[in-house]
């Protein structure tokens, strides 16, 4: 069995990799996925962000009204806070995911996407933790795989995700600069990573990465890798 995670920053083309990986035989599952699933009324993650937030962030329909609390997030400066609640819970999940997967498999390679595997590391480590389930979340993992992209091209692809009109792609560009700075840069990500893949836009070629790395984790064990670039 292989763990890996799946990370880069919004626009790289997570996604697009993990439905690559997914079509070859890799189990995958978002993180944004269970994270949404977790927030639905009736599972603690939701009673614990009323509790500390409030009812502003509750919408008509009882559900959270997750554009508010991303304005409370990132410009209001309570990404930690929402981050705290919402990042264990997320984590044990997908342990439990993959537990499941390879009592299923015991040769699965499962694929856990998140934008913010070594943003959540950073994070804790920064508020002292050393050995918490944040802090330690690398060493649960045993391939990291980082999809990089020109900055500007993350911002273009997710600005085109969201089909606005022309008068809402300024604030959607500043909101999607506001995230970006709250990532760690593909440089650092890619330093620390076992695999490197760049998507910058051409899809046979992104191809060609993801069916390359594809034949190497089926091929690996738990043995420790050398950062390598899929160029």
């Amino acid at each position: 069995m292989l763990r890996v995670g799946l990370t880069g920053g919004i626009g790289s083309g997570k996604s697009t990799v993990a439905a690559m990986l997914r079509d070859r035989g890799a189990d995958v599952i978002e993180a944004d996925e269970l994270g949404r699933r977790l927030m639905e009324p009736g599972q603690g993650v939701y009673t614990e962000i009323v509790r500390t937030f409030g009812k502003t962030v509750v919408g008509a329909d009882g559900r959270l009204d997750r554009a508010q609390l991303a304005e409370l997030a990132f410009r209001g400066g309570r990404l930690a806070e929402v981050n705290s609640i919402v990042h264990p819970a997320v984590i044990e999940a997908q342990r439990r995911w993959m537990n499941e997967v390879f009592s299923q498999n015991p040769d699965s390679v499962a694929v856990v996407v998140s934008a913010l595997i070594f943003e959540v590391e950073r994070d804790a480590r920064a508020r002292g933790e050393k050995a918490s389930v944040l802090a330690d979340w690398r060493r649960r993992i045993d391939r990291v795989v980082v999809v990089t992209a020109p900055d500007e091209v993350k911002i273009g692809r997710y600005i085109d995700r969201l089909g606005l009109a022309p008068s809402a792609r300024a604030a959607a560009e500043a909101d999607a600069r506001s995230r970006l700075g709250h990532q760690i840069s593909d440089e650092v990500k890619a330093a620390k990573a076992d695999y490197v893949i760049e998507n910058k836009g051409d899809l046979a070629e992104l191809r060609r990465q993801v069916e390359e790395l594809w034949q190497r984790l089926k091929r690996e064990s738990n043995k420790p890798a050398e950062n390598e670039s899929l160029k």
